[in-house]
């Protein structure tokens, strides 16, 4: 954060040089993936968890991969249900962009949508207020907590997760990027590429020794009870 002021403040013609930090080294591992995301099954606990009005924001979160900034600016006019897209007209970034929808996505939007004038906030709470900065923090708390996801997940998880799933799921990398409102793929790379399919992974699944080894432990994950 502190390079990155310096760098603006000499883009802005407000110091004379960045030869005192150009060479300053990263620490070791700071690019390392370390992102947190829910399984589907985590996912579900989670929203059946949730609070009514808030329940509707998680969803959309999980649907888009949008910020939560980004979801509580949207308006209703913001859904294309032609084109089954969000449009997030400011971004971190700077930069608007299309989030591109999926079937389930594009029902949600719809239901969400349905009976508000195109001005109209998309999310809001149920008495009709709007969500403000850091509103989401203890509902998504208290939905953790019911839903028994332990360490809990902040709010920004669910754009995680659903980037790690689509990466998963073979989406490719570019792709997922412009949903994100990424230019390129090197923050994807980053934090999601060793989630992707990949000729090493299949290889090492397929060609890997095997030595009948079984758990003998009889306790079974609530994931996998799902």
């Amino acid at each position: 954060m502190l390079k990155a002021a310096l760098n603006r403040a000499w883009r802005d013609g407000k110091i004379p040089s960045d030869e005192a930090w150009r060479r300053v080294e990263p620490f070791e591992q700071v690019n390392a993936a370390r992102v947190r995301y829910l399984t589907v099954a985590q996912a579900q606990r989670l929203l059946n968890a949730c609070d009514s009005d808030f329940r509707a924001l998680a969803q959309a979160a999980l649907a888009t991969g949008a910020r939560y900034g980004e979801l509580i600016a949207l308006s209703a006019s913001d859904f294309n249900p032609d084109s089954g897209t969000v449009h997030v007209r400011t971004s971190k970034s700077g930069k608007g962009r299309h989030i591109v929808l999926n079937n389930e996505g594009v029902a949600l939007f719809e239901a969400l949508a349905a009976g508000k004038s195109g001005n109209a906030t998309l999310l809001t709470k149920t008495d009709g207020a709007p969500w403000k900065p850091a509103h989401q923090a203890r509902p998504m708390a208290e939905a953790c907590k019911r839903a028994r996801i332990n360490p809990p997940v902040s709010f920004h998880v669910l754009r995680h997760t659903w980037a790690s799933l689509a990466v998963m799921a073979g989406g490719p990398l570019m792709v997922v990027a412009r949903n994100l409102g990424h230019s390129d793929t090197r923050m994807v790379e980053r934090h999601y590429g060793h989630l992707a399919p990949s000729y090493i992974a299949d290889a090492i699944r397929a060609a890997a020794p095997r030595f009948g080894i079984k758990p003998s432990r009889t306790v079974v994950s609530i994931d996998a009870r799902s």
